[in-house]
Formats: C-alpha cells, sequence, structure tokens
C-alpha cells in the first residue's frame, strides 16, 4: 500500500499544480478582456518632427542561415526610417558558405547608400547573447531593434514600435508574432496556436496590469541603457531574452507589448527543428526559474500578485513536466481506484481537477476568436484544432520534460540554432536542407513505448474492476496515445 500511497501524493501535487497554473491563465484571460476597454494614452515621439526622430541600431544575430539570409537582408534594407538616424548590425557568427554570401550582399546594399555593418567576432563565446553584447559595444543607436534571421517586418515597423520610448520608463516594446506558414501543416497549425496564446492572452494579460513578460527574443526593441542597467546581455542560460527581460523590470523598467503590431515569422516545418526550439525554450525557462526566482520573490517593489505571476511565468516549461507526471500515473492511478473501494471519496475529489482542461479551453477559445473570428462553425473547427493541440503537446512533454530536469538541475548544453528553411507557401519544400539532422535521439525510442503504454491504458479501460470497465480516462489515453504516436512517427520518418 505504500507504493500506491506514494502514486497518489505524487499524481495530486502534479494536478494541483496544473489547476494553479490554469487559474492564473484564467486570471489572465480576465486582464486581456479588460484590456480591450482602455484606450493608450501613452505620450509617443513624433517622427514628423525631425527633431524628435532618434537613432535606431537593428540588430541581426545570424548563425550559417544560408537558406533565409537574402530574404532578411532584402527585408529590413525596405525599412522605412530617415538613413541618417538608421544603422544595421549583421551580428554575423556563421562557419559556412553563407558567410562569403552575406558578405557580398552587403557590400551590394551598402553602395545603396545603406548604412549596415558585417560585424564578426573571433569565437561564439555564450552564442546569440555574446555576439548580441558584441555588436552593442559599437552600436550607434539609442534603441536596439533585434530580428532573428527569419523575421520579416513591414516597413513602417519602426514608426509603429519607437514612438513609444518618448515615455522614459519603457525599456523594451515588443511586437506580436505573426507565421507566414501556419497552415503548412499540422505541426506548423499546433506550434501557430501554442505561440498565438502566448502573444495575446499571456503578453497582454500581464503587460495590461503591470506584470512582468518577456522579450521574445526578436521582434522588439530595446533602449540601450536599459540594456546596460539590467546587466547587460549574459549566456548563462538558454533563453537570454527571458534572463535580461527579468533582471531589467527588477529594475523597475517598464515594458510596452502592442498586440496590433504583427511581425511575420517562419515556423519551423520539421519536427526536429521544432524539438530543438522546443528544448532550448524549456531548459532555459527552468533555468531562468533557477536563477530569478528568489529575485522576484525578494524584491521589495513588485506587488505580491505580480511575484505570483513571475514564478508561474518562469514555471510555465515545468508544467510539462507535470503533465507527464499526471500521463504517466494515471494508467496505475485507475487499477488503484478499482481495487481500493474504500479511496473512492478520492476519486470523486479528484475528478473536480478536470476543470483546468475546461479553463484552457475557453481561454484559448478567446485567443482563437481575436485571431480567426468567432460563430459557430469557427467554434466547431477550434474544438478540433484544441483536441489536436492538446494531443500533440503532450506527445512532446517527454522531451520537453527532460529539458526542464536539466534546466532545474544545472545541467550545461550548448545554445543549438532552430534550421531555417525558407518556407512561405504550402508549396514549398524543406528538403535538402543542409542543416538538418538524421540522428534519431534515444527519446524517441520512449516516445513509442509511450505510445504502446498509453494504448495499454486504452485498453485497461475495458478489464478493470468487475463492473464492466472504467472509461473514465479513456479520452485522456487516446489523446496522449495520438500525441506520441505522432510524434512518434514524425521523429523517425522526417517529414512534416
Amino acid at each position: 500500500m505504500i507504493l500506491q500511497i506514494l502514486i497518489i501524493i505524487i499524481y495530486s501535487i502534479a494536478l494541483i499544480l496544473i489547476f494553479l497554473y490554469a487559474l492564473a491563465q484564467l486570471n489572465l484571460l480576465f486582464n486581456y478582456l479588460s484590456s480591450k476597454n482602455k484606450e493608450d494614452n501613452s505620450p509617443k515621439f513624433n517622427l514628423n518632427n525631425t527633431d524628435e526622430i532618434p537613432y535606431v541600431t537593428i540588430q541581426l544575430p545570424v548563425y550559417n542561415e544560408l537558406y533565409v539570409m537574402e530574404r532578411l537582408l532584402n527585408n529590413i534594407a525596405k525599412i522605412d526610417y530617415p538613413k541618417d538616424k538608421l544603422e544595421i548590425q549583421v551580428l554575423d557568427d556563421s562557419t559556412d558558405e553563407s558567410f562569403e554570401n552575406t558578405k557580398k550582399h552587403i557590400a551590394k546594399l551598402q553602395r545603396t547608400g545603406l548604412d549596415i555593418q558585417h560585424v564578426l567576432r573571433e569565437n561564439r563565446k555564450n552564442f546569440k547573447a555574446g555576439a548580441l553584447k558584441e555588436g552593442l559595444k559599437i552600436a550607434k543607436g539609442e534603441f536596439i531593434a533585434i530580428f532573428d534571421a527569419d523575421f520579416l517586418p513591414q516597413k513602417d515597423w519602426l514608426h509603429l514600435t519607437i514612438p513609444y520610448f518618448k515615455d522614459k520608463e519603457i525599456g523594451v516594446v515588443q511586437t506580436r508574432w505573426g507565421h507566414i506558414n501556419r497552415n503548412y501543416s499540422i505541426l506548423t497549425k499546433v506550434q501557430a496556436f501554442a505561440l498565438d496564446a502566448h502573444f495575446t492572452l499571456e503578453q497582454v494579460g500581464r503587460n495590461s496590469k503591470g506584470h512582468f513578460i518577456n522579450f521574445n527574443g526578436t521582434a522588439g526593441v530595446w533602449r540601450k541603457e536599459c540594456i546596460l542597467d539590467a546587466g547587460n546581455w549574459q549566456g548563462d542560460t538558454l533563453t537570454e531574452d527571458l534572463d535580461l527581460s527579468y533582471r531589467a523590470q527588477l529594475k523597475n523598467w517598464k515594458f510596452k507589448y502592442l498586440e496590433d503590431v504583427e511581425t511575420p515569422a517562419e515556423l519551423p516545418v520539421v519536427i526536429s527543428a521544432t524539438r530543438t526550439q522546443q528544448f532550448r525554450w524549456n531548459k532555459g525557462g527552468a533555468e531562468n526559474f533557477r536563477k530569478m526566482m528568489w529575485k522576484v520573490l525578494k524584491n521589495e517593489n513588485i506587488s505580491a500578485k505580480t511575484k505570483i505571476h513571475g514564478i508561474l511565468h518562469l514555471l510555465n516549461s515545468t508544467m510539462f513536466f507535470c503533465i507527464l507526471i499526471v500521463a504517466v500515473l494515471s494508467i496505475p492511478m485507475l487499477y488503484i481506484k478499482n481495487e481500493y473501494a474504500h479511496l473512492r471519496p478520492y476519486f470523486y475529489v479528484m475528478s473536480f481537477f478536470v476543470i483546468s482542461t475546461i479553463i484552457f479551453f475557453i481561454c484559448y477559445w478567446f485567443m482563437y476568436k481575436q485571431i480567426y473570428g468567432g460563430g459557430f462553425k469557427k467554434f466547431i473547427n477550434y474544438i478540433g484544432m484544441f483536441l489536436t493541440f492538446f494531443s500533440v503537446a503532450m506527445g512532446f512533454s517527454l522531451h520537453n520534460s527532460i529539458a526542464v530536469i536539466e534546466g532545474h538541475l544545472g545541467k550545461r548544453s550548448d545554445f543549438i540554432r532552430t534550421p531555417k528553411f525558407n518556407i512561405n507557401s504550402i508549396t514549398d519544400s524543406w528538403k535538402g536542407n543542409k542543416y538538418l539532422k538524421k540522428n534519431i535521439s534515444v527519446n524517441v525510442v520512449f516516445e513509442g513505448l509511450l505510445m504502446l503504454y498509453f494504448a495499454f491504458g486504452m485498453y485497461s479501460a475495458f478489464i478493470v474492476g468487475d463492473q464492466g470497465g472504467d472509461f473514465g480516462l479513456f479520452p485522456f489515453h487516446l489523446m496522449l496515445f495520438l500525441g506520441f504516436g505522432y510524434v512518434f512517427f514524425k521523429s523517425i520518418s522526417f517529414k512534416t
């Protein structure tokens, strides 16, 4: 019975943590909806007045981006801003043939009168954080706009963001990511669904009430003074953007989030690339929890509610670990439930926590409606998309949990860039991309085993107990079976 009690305790703790996170998401939904009734009266620079136009540096941190460099440079060259107040830094750590191609293209743009510099360094120390810090040493701009290689800002992007820095307390202006290839595959649709929730519900919900948000690593602008005051870029976590964001806000800098300014970008179209990105984001989140938790809790200048949201924000990736625990233990719990009749009241209480899924369903619906529109037909489409997203997200839970555990334990690893593909439409192909890895991680084998494990869970629904089975967890196990099956088969087939 000791083992059964231990399983029940661990299962209950994981369920409660998920529930608390769901309640925080519900609070963010209320914040999001209430923000729609507020007018934005922020002071703004008048960029029609030449005396108010500040100097801006655009930083493009790149590393072996053979397939998207030309697209990136051509797009950035179209940015509408006075040439005498604009500098572009290509922070190039490349080690392949893309370096020479980039060098030539920069020379071509320089001949048009564009102030664009090819910034190099001797080694890739601290990876992206190191490149940004190196470029900052010689940056002329008072404000630093940053774009990853797969982002395509509109030509008026600086006109839509820079004016908000008239408020001297604003340290960062962040824009919403768009997705140029959201409908390319199930994988891109699921990624877009998750990111849309972050860039609507979470960013607006936190920012509208003064809670901490994060610069998303790209498609945003920093006040140079803010970067330096917060301690500059640091490479001791895999998410240097989240790290600097929290350090800046702990020093009372304000962040401005612009939901209505969309910056298009390309989503990874191959599951190996998605794995790389997910691992970096989730491990970096856990690393930042270790680094920032006590600094947030001890800070006397922020409210208790902001501290709670901040801690849950930093624990965002840890929810994958909680989900994995609940998933794996749900099958033993099914047998315990039907073996020990005296525990039935406990299971009645635990059934309450299905409300966590209902809360997520409601929160994500408002996000979906904001982007796609409402109506009965859209709602039916949303149900299918939500179930698909939840299944695939749970299928990634083992992979992401390993990243989270490594982050919490302080295991260091290199910053592995996400391969870019130059995928703009459903007809474009990624095949032949030289940056794709063909090796299969041992984790994929365990994902295949988990697929079979949850197939056993579905089978168990028919045989447990003496009342003709117990199907309460059958839908959950079906989604897990489909999610792990999707991740497993896509990982071994190298297809989208």
